[in-house]
Parts: structure tokens; C-alpha cells; sequence
């Protein structure tokens, strides 16, 4: 078939790709990646690109404006290449697939939480030694060992065990064939003088590798978290527990799609759940390569994997088909996933190395909420704690050591830059901070100190909260028509304001809220507290009951809590209850890849834990149906707001 060269500035990049590809598919083919939230269906509008040159075939859509339609602006994902093409791609339709440095930052800022095993804020003990041993995923011990003799003629294999025994107070050991085959001639050459690497793997220690000499002074682990939106993880000193570095990237399966049911819907399409799960390998394998590189560690020295992630998540990256996940009655394949080789998952670390995956509670409560968990101590509490996980699917846990219980809200990906006119994720130039004064003029703070280019989920939560204390925007969510202001217009029959116009940002539009912006924010807010209120009064309990509120995600770590409160997306309590945790689901799978203990722990707690079917529970709706105003129908749940 005949293949045409598509050239996109102003990167320079070039796929060659056959006649009728999409420039989607054209775009990743050459490692360039174009912003898409909808999975190349053409509904979200966000792979807006302008062809210079060359013949194509597109089809029509209303996500096209008129005047954009004639500077020869298409939709990436609805055109196809029928020549040789010159495209050009414009910011706002990029997509930085780089490291995001706010993230590593944020997370280097935790540094030495394991071995300090303080609270971030007040120094409160969370994870301790007194509570968990360390005993890593995998341990290197060096071992000499008495050659044999006519006395002493063990098996080459019983006389390691034995040797190891004597050491440690192990039930259960295994091995492969691969070292069995290898275990005669490596002692031997080796003077009888080895290192092994012993793994925990689910109730058996395995013995995973033999190396000739001490080499028990290297031995590293990678701790991941692998979110629908960012991909975080941290190289380890097993032997010491110093965390050497943390690199954090975009997931590179958002081409396919924001949230996990469209990438669940893509899993079925020909080679989907392939690519996939090829996108976050990939991304793994780039922080590993990353880290390794940086502070000088073989990585064949790499011996353990641990992985915190919601269901879908750890389905695509097993290469796991997570159809039924979306399907009644919305079971998944596992919940619980025994500890593999990293190398089966394509993980590229020491050949032998191990890969475990935190377990989950349910379809929609994953491991990387069992890990915030273990993070935060909820299970050593005495107190009763509420963890709130902002983000597409917002997670809510709520107990202390003798109980917990969770539940899950589909809050829709509008907190995370997406499904919202202007939004984008909490990268340079998006708008993260604003103020609104008295004539109604906005000052906004920037990421990056550069000029606006969108709104990430913070700032979309301060803009909604000033406009709502200034009376711009009405407790149904609607913009007031009667306020005499240039930035209140309305436009295709749609009132909106504008924050940003466009002679002062970077793009090539005004940046805006419309009311259908509002709307979506309102649904997603009235989701997470519905959820945390319905799942407080299942126990009949209050909010005013709990002692201290902990909130996760990268979203949670930007937010303001006075804006949160006042357009009711957090319950109004003392602010000083409300704690910040950043990602404690990267957090504890540190803590898992460091201790064994922990790693029962987190089974345990996932077994035990109680979750909540909103769906089911008749009072919900009537609970989410009430929270679709500023702060809520019933003020009186906002006193501060309603003085």
C-alpha cells in the first residue's frame, strides 16, 4: 500500500504512515503526542490541528468553529492522509508527555518519610519500624559455604537451604529450574563463596537469583504508582531504605482516552489492549532507565517491582482484557494478583526480579487506595478518618484501626483539566490561582509565571468560588445576566465569563468559563461530597464526627480548602481537621516495597474493608441531587458559606 510522509512543526517530527491513516495515529507513530480525551471518537475537540500542505480527507464536526474551519484548523483524530502533509500543531493541542517536574517536587519534598515515619504536617508517627519490619520484596544475603566432602555429601541445592537456614527461619523456599541448572557451576567457580537473592513471593520465599561473590551491597527496588493520569515512581536502596529519586511522567495511555471506561472501550478494539498496555510499560521502563541512569545503578541490580493502581489500571498494564469491569455485574479478573516476574509484564529490570501489585477491594476501589490507606495510618488510628482522593474516580475510605469502609464516585475527569472548555492539566501556563475584586476583574496566578494557555482543576475551583461570593454566578450555577461587565457575554447562545482574553494569553482564544464549564464542575463536586456523605451516615455518624480529613491525589495537593468548602466540594469543619497528603498512594507503595509485613497488611485491609455500592443505596441521588448548588440546597450544612 502506498505511504505518504507526514511532517509536524514546530516540532520537525515525520511519520511515514499508509494512505487512509488517521494524523492521530500519524502523530504517535513518530513519538509526538497530540492532546485527545475522548480516544479519537471526535468528541472532545482537543487534537485541533492546522494543515499547511498537502491533500487530506476530514470529516465534519461541530467542534470546528467557522473562522477556525477557514485558517484550515481539522481534527487530528477525524482526518486522514492522502498525500504528503506539512501539519502544524498548535500549543494548545500539544501534549507534554515529559516528566512533570511540579509532581517530582512535590514528592521529593516526602523524601525519607519511611525511615523518619513522620506526618508531613506535624510530625505524627504514620509508618514505624515498631509496627512494620523491614523486610523487602527481595533481600540479598551473602553466603559462604562449607564445600563437600565424603562426610558431608549434601545435594549442591540442600546445602544452600541449609546455609540459608541457618540465617533466617523460613517455612517454605523454592527455586526455578533456570538456577538449578546454573547452581552446580556457580559454586564451584565461585569458591563456594555466593550472594542470593531471596524473594517473597505470596506464602513462599523463592530463592531468585544466585550470583557468584558479594554482590549483597546493591540491591534496589522501584516503587510505582500508576495513575489513570500520571505515571510516579521511585528508586529504592533496599538495603537502606533511601530513596534515591522520583521521576514522574503523563500516562501515556490519556492518547486513547481520559478516563478508564473509554480506555476500556479502546481495550476491545483490534490490537487495543496491546497498545495499551505498551503505552504504560513504556512509561515505566522510561522512569527506570530514567533513575538508574542518574544515580549510577545497574539494572540488573533492580530486583523488585511493586505497583499501586485502581483496577483497570493494573488489568492494562498485566495485559489483562478489563472488559468485564464495565459490564454488569462489574467484576474484575483479579483482585488479588500473585506476585510475577517483572520481565512477564515487560518491566525491564533484572530478568528474575519480582513484580507484585498492591491488591484491591473492588472493580472500583483499587490498590492504589489500599496503598493511600496503609500511607496515612488509617488502619492504626483510634480516631475515625475520612481519606477523600480527588480525581476521575474520586475514592473515599472511612474508619480507623477497628473499622474501615469505602466507596467510589464517578466525579468525570473535569477536576483534571478535561470535559471543560479551557481546561488543562496543572501544567506551565495553566491558570491554578484566581482572585476576583469588587468591579469584577479577575487576577489570575499562572503555572510557571508564564502567559495563560487553560485552567487546571484548582484554579477552576477558586475561579467558581469568586464568582460565587461576588455574585457572578448564581447557588444553580448559572452566570448572573444582570451584571454591567465586558467579561460576562454571551456567545453561540451560551453565557460565559471571561478570565483570560486573548490579547494577554498564549493562545489563540479567549480564555473563558462557559456555563456548561460551571455544570460540569457542579456534577463532579456534588459527586465526592454525595459520596462521603452517604457513606458518613451509612455508619450513622456526621461529619463533625471525624477527627481529621486526608486529601490525596496531585489535585488534592494544589487545592484550597476555603474555595473547596465554599462551592461545596469539601464538608464545612475546622480547616485545621483537613490534611494533605499528596500521593499517598506512591507513598505506601514505597512502604509495601520496603516491608513484607506492610504488604500483609495492605491484603488485609483489602479483604476486611466494607465497600459501599452508591448505586444501590436508594438515598444517594436525593443526597447528589441536593449537593447541584453553591455550596448545597441546605445551607445550613455551610455556615461559614451561609455567613
Amino acid at each position: 500500500m502506498e505511504k505518504f510522509k507526514v511532517k509536524f512543526k514546530p516540532s520537525g517530527k515525520i511519520a511515514e504512515v499508509k494512505k487512509g491513516a488517521d494524523l492521530l495515529a500519524a502523530a504517535v507513530s513518530c513519538g509526538l503526542f497530540i492532546n485527545s480525551s475522548c480516544g479519537g471518537e471526535g468528541v472532545c475537540g482537543r487534537c485541533k490541528v492546522v494543515i499547511k500542505k498537502g491533500k487530506f480527507r476530514t470529516e465534519p464536526t461541530g467542534r470546528i468553529s467557522h473562522e477556525e474551519r477557514k485558517k484550515g484548523y481539522v481534527l487530528a483524530c477525524l482526518t486522514t492522509v492522502e498525500d504528503n502533509l506539512e501539519v502544524f500543531v498548535p500549543r494548545e493541542s500539544r501534549l507534554d508527555l515529559t516528566k512533570v517536574k511540579d509532581e517530582e517536587a512535590r514528592l521529593h519534598r516526602l523524601k525519607g518519610m519511611y525511615s523518619e515515619a513522620v506526618d508531613i504536617d506535624k510530625g505524627k508517627p504514620i509508618i514505624s519500624e515498631e509496627i512494620f519490619t523491614h523486610s523487602p520484596i527481595s533481600t540479598k544475603i551473602y553466603l559462604e559455604l562449607p564445600p563437600p566432602t565424603l562426610d558431608d555429601s549434601v545435594s549442591d541445592y540442600e546445602r544452600l537451604v541449609r546455609k540459608i537456614k541457618e540465617k533466617y527461619d523460613i517455612p517454605m523456599m523454592q527455586t526455578g529450574l533456570r538456577n538449578l541448572r546454573r547452581l552446580g557451576s556457580v559454586l564451584r567457580h565461585s569458591d563456594w563463596k555466593v550472594t542470593v537473592t531471596l524473594g517473597k513471593r505470596n506464602e513462599t520465599t523463592e530463592v531468585v537469583i544466585i550470583e557468584p561473590g558479594d554482590s549483597s551491597g546493591e540491591n534496589y527496588g522501584v516503587a510505582f504508582d500508576i495513575g489513570t493520569t500520571t505515571v510516579s515512581g521511585q528508586l529504592i536502596n533496599l538495603n537502606t531504605k533511601e530513596i534515591l529519586g522520583t521521576k514522574a511522567t503523563y500516562n501515556k495511555q490519556i492518547i486513547f482516552g481520559d478516563d478508564v471506561i473509554t480506555r476500556i472501550v479502546f481495550a476491545k478494539e483490534e490490537s487495543g489492549l496491546e497498545r495499551l498496555h505498551h503505552a504504560v510499560i513504556d512509561n515505566m521502563n522510561s522512569i527506570i532507565r530514567a533513575l538508574t541512569t542518574e544515580y549510577s545503578v545497574p539494572l540488573n541490580q533492580v530486583t523488585g517491582v511493586i505497583c499501586a493502581g485502581n483496577t483497570t489500571m493494573i488489568h492494562l498494564l498485566l495485559r489483562v482484557d478489563p472488559t468485564h469491569i464495565r459490564r454488569e455485574p462489574y467484576v474484575s479478573t483479579a483482585n488479588f494478583v500473585p506476585v510475577i516476574r517483572a520481565s512477564e509484564a515487560g518491566i525491564k529490570v533484572h530478568p528474575r526480579g519480582l513484580l507484585a501489585c498492591i491488591p484491591g477491594v473492588s472493580t472500583y476501589v483499587g490498590g492504589d487506595i489500599i496503598a493511600g490507606t496503609v500511607a496515612c495510618g488509617i488502619n492504626n488510628e483510634d480516631k475515625l478518618t475520612l481519606l477523600i482522593d480527588v480525581g476521575t474516580n474520586g475514592e473515599i475510605v472511612l474508619g480507623n484501626k477497628e473499622w474501615m469502609a469505602c466507596c467510589s464516585a464517578s466525579a468525570g475527569p473535569a477536576f483534571e483539566g478535561s470535559g471543560v472548555s479551557c481546561g488543562m492539566r496543572a501544567i506551565k501556563g495553566a491558570v491554578e490561582r484566581v482572585e476576583i475584586n469588587s468591579k469584577f476583574e479577575p487576577k489570575v496566578k499562572v503555572k510557571g509565571d508564564e502567559k495563560a494557555m487553560g485552567i487546571c482543576g484548582s484554579g477552576y475551583i477558586d475561579l467558581i468560588s469568586c464568582m460565587f461570593k461576588r455574585d457572578i454566578v448564581k447557588r444553580d450555577g448559572k452566570i448572573n445576566r444582570d451584571l454591567k461587565t465586558k467579561r460576562i457575554r454571551q456567545k453561540d447562545g451560551e453565557y460565559e465569563y471571561v478570565i483570560v482574553f486573548k490579547k494577554d494569553a498564549c493562545c489563540d482564544y479567549d480564555i473563558v468559563i462557559k456555563e456548561s464549564d460551571i455544570e460540569n464542575i457542579k456534577r463532579s463536586k456534588g459527586a465526592i461530597y454525595s459520596a462521603a456523605a452517604i457513606l458518613v451516615k451509612k455508619f450513622d455518624l456526621k461529619f463533625s464526627d471525624l477527627d481529621r480529613i486526608y486529601i490525596a491525589g496531585g489535585f488534592g495537593t494544589f487545592l484550597d480548602i476555603d474555595s473547596a468548602i465554599s462551592i461545596g466540594l469539601l464538608p464545612d469543619l475546622d480547616r485545621s481537621k483537613f490534611k494533605f497528603v499528596g500521593n499517598s498512594s506512591l507513598i505506601g507503595s514505597r512502604e509495601i516495597l520496603l516491608s513484607y509485613d506492610t504488604m500483609k497488611k495492605a491484603e488485609e485491609i483489602a479483604r476486611k474493608m466494607t465497600y459501599i455500592e452508591l448505586s444501590k443505596d436508594p438515598s444517594y441521588m436525593d443526597e447528589y441531587v441536593s449537593s447541584l448548588f453553591f455550596p448545597h440546597t441546605d445551607l445550613e450544612k455551610f455556615p461559614s458559606v451561609k455567613k
